[in-house]
């Protein structure tokens, strides 16, 4: 029996029969879902959204290490989530979902899913989009809808094979959602890049008047390194080339 071509409704390419689902131990982690402990002045042990190893599991509770801080902390495990993908967050509520988006290392169109907490076996997209206005009401929140075939979608028009396939889709195209999906939410001790991302560094040059540049710094041919002459190699050069051609003297950088 031959294979039959099936196309999903999006400006995707053309995929053949269903789809392999996402397995749940295919980059598995677990992540801390708040600060502990969360009261007084005690030293933090273990923080929100930050990735921690798993020593022991008794179902109920577990001894977790954190990437952070480097202890061990004996806790229930409700205070965690599985994260596969690097973005499928499961066992988080909607409220949870805000509170990680809402960390400040992550940017416009950082995003998760997560298991929808209304709609059983279904899921939900959480998008963060940051504004210049108001922090209030950063993230959206869109339903993802499956059909018998086992294929999802956010918008009836734009169907997808996998939960993989719709986040790739949403990456390059908008669609009707609040922005492009960047990346996955932000989770300490894995995304180091964006831990240790340095601030720009901004060198601003004192504004030239011209009135007090004497010629002898316009025309001189080489630069020490404890020169720091207002007027750059090129400028000078262009300068030189103008007084030539307009008054035809002999500007030489030796003079």
């Amino acid at each position: 029996m031959g294979i039959c071509p099936i196309r999903c409704k999006s400006r995707m390419t053309v995929l053949e029969n269903a789809l392999e689902p996402l397995s749940q131990a295919h980059d598995s982690m677990t992540v801390s879902l708040c600060n502990y402990p969360s009261f007084g002045q005690t030293e933090l042990t273990m923080c929100i959204g930050e990735q921690l190893t798993i020593i022991s599991d008794d179902g109920d509770f577990m001894m977790v290490k954190s990437s952070t801080t480097g202890h061990e902390s004996y806790i229930p495990i409700c205070y965690t989530a599985k994260v596969t993908h690097r973005w499928l967050f499961r066992g988080i509520s909607r409220y949870k979902a805000v509170e990680l988006l809402m960390q400040p290392q992550n940017l416009s169109g950082a995003f998760l899913i997560r298991e929808s907490e209304t709609n059983t076996g279904g899921y939900s997209l959480s998008v963060l989009r940051r504004t210049n206005t108001s922090c209030t009401d950063c993230v959206k929140h869109y339903r993802i809808s499956n059909l018998q075939n086992g294929w999802v979608y956010i918008s009836p028009g734009l169907t997808f094979p996998s939960l993989q396939h719709l986040v790739d889709h949403y990456s390059e195209f908008v669609d009707g959602l609040c922005c492009r999906l960047t990346g996955p939410c932000f989770i300490k001790g894995v995304d180091a890049a964006r831990e240790a991302r340095p601030e720009p560094t901004v060198i601003r040059r004192p504004t030239l008047n011209w009135k007090d540049i004497s010629r002898s710094v316009i025309f001189r041919r080489k630069r020490t390194e404890s020169d720091n002459s207002l007027v750059s190699e090129g400028l000078r050069e262009a300068i030189t080339s103008y007084l030539q051609m307009t008054e035809g003297g002999d500007y030489s950088w030796d003079t």
